[in-house]
C-alpha cells in the first residue's frame, strides 16, 4: 500500500537539521482514498521495519520516495531519495493544517 505525503507538521525549535522539525506528516493511499496522519518516528518506522513504501509528487507529476536516516546524534527521520532536484521534494510540501 503505497501512500503519498500531502503535507507536514513542523515544530519551531533548533533542530540538527531541517528533517528533524518534522513533526507528523499526512498521507492518502491514492488507490483507496484512505487517509491518516503519521508521527515522524512511526513513518520512520513503517518504512524501515515493514517495508512501507510513502512518497511525494511534485507539480509535474514526479515522484520521490522517502527512506529512513538516522542522524549523527542517532535520530530517526525520514527524506527524500536524492534526486536531480536542487530543493528537497518533502521539505518543499505545505504545513498541515491544524485541525
Amino acid at each position: 500500500m503505497p501512500i503519498k505525503i500531502t503535507c507536514i507538521k513542523k515544530d519551531n525549535g533548533n533542530h540538527e537539521n531541517p528533517f528533524v522539525a518534522i513533526t507528523s506528516l499526512s498521507w492518502i493511499n491514492e488507490e483507496t482514498g484512505k487517509t491518516g496522519s503519521t508521527s515522524r518516528l512511526e513513518m520512520y518506522d513503517w518504512i524501515v521495519n515493514d517495508k512501507g513504501v510513502a512518497y511525494v509528487k511534485d507539480n509535474n507529476g514526479n515522484k520521490a520516495n522517502l527512506r529512513g536516516a538516522v542522524s549523527d546524534k542517532g535520530t530517526k527521520y525520514v527524506k527524500t531519495y536524492a534526486d536531480n532536484v536542487t530543493t528537497d521534494n518533502l521539505l518543499k510540501l505545505p504545513e498541515c493544517k491544524s485541525n
